[in-house]
């Protein structure tokens, strides 16, 4: 007798193309259309931040330079971070801003970018009475919104690298803090050309965060912070 043979799996049949010219153009239209959906975020976040970018020599003097925070790597600044918190211990140096709000993630408490963006800091020569913690800072909107309802910026020097100052200077004006962007600038490996592919798509959350303006993960009490650093400068 015969063993039955097992029957074959079927295979996933594959959507087939038009096979008018009408259908075509309808495919090519909506693909094109989709693209086009696709783009707008980016374009919107070009358009509204304009000639907002400035690098570390010629941004306007400002009391408050704000920090993104980027990773760390056994528990100091990743490369990234540390070009970004290099340039804020420049422009404090050079006298461009008085005090320097660090906002980053201390979700758990094993990773704590906040506090190790300050120590960075004060071993680059910015004082520590002159530097602000900001620990729920999760997400760029998160941290934009907070800087002006928690900490009461409202004008601030933002930094952080050139594939994403873009974002954080049209979040941050969204979120009531008139901002100019120092884009550092890092070689283009892997991670660069990561998180360039990442901002189209991050554009788009951006978009949607400006439209339905979401409270932040967590909001907390207004602290005085900010105030304290600049008056200690006085």
């Amino acid at each position: 007798m015969r063993r039955p043979k097992p029957p074959r799996a079927r295979l996933p049949r594959l959507p087939r193309l038009p096979r008018t010219r009408d259908g075509r153009r309808r495919l090519v239209q909506a693909l094109v259309a989709g693209c086009v959906l696709a783009l707008l975020p980016a374009t919107w976040m070009y358009t509204v931040t304009g000639d907002r970018l400035r690098t570390t020599a010629d941004v306007p003097r400002t009391e408050v330079a704000v920090v993104f925070g980027a990773g760390l790597w056994d528990g100091e600044p990743s490369p990234y971070l540390a070009h970004r918190l290099d340039a804020a211990a420049e422009l404090y140096r050079a006298g461009r801003i008085r005090a320097v709000l660090v906002t980053g993630d201390n979700s758990r408490d094993d990773y704590d970018e906040p506090d190790a963006m300050r120590a960075y800091l004060t071993r680059h020569g910015v004082p520590g009475t002159r530097i602000v913690t900001d620990y729920a800072g999760f997400d760029t909107w998160d941290s934009c919104v907070r800087a002006r309802k928690i900490f009461g910026v409202r004008r601030a020097v933002l930094i952080s690298q050139a594939f994403h100052i873009r974002r954080a200077v049209a979040l941050c004006d969204a979120a009531g803090v008139a901002s100019w962007g120092v884009g550092v600038q890092d070689k283009h490996d892997v991670t660069w050309y990561y998180g360039g592919t990442r901002e189209v798509f991050a554009a788009g959350k951006a978009a949607l965060d400006v439209l339905f303006r979401p409270d932040p993960r967590f909001l907390g009490p207004k602290e005085p912070g900010v105030a304290r650093a600049l008056a200690d400068g006085r």
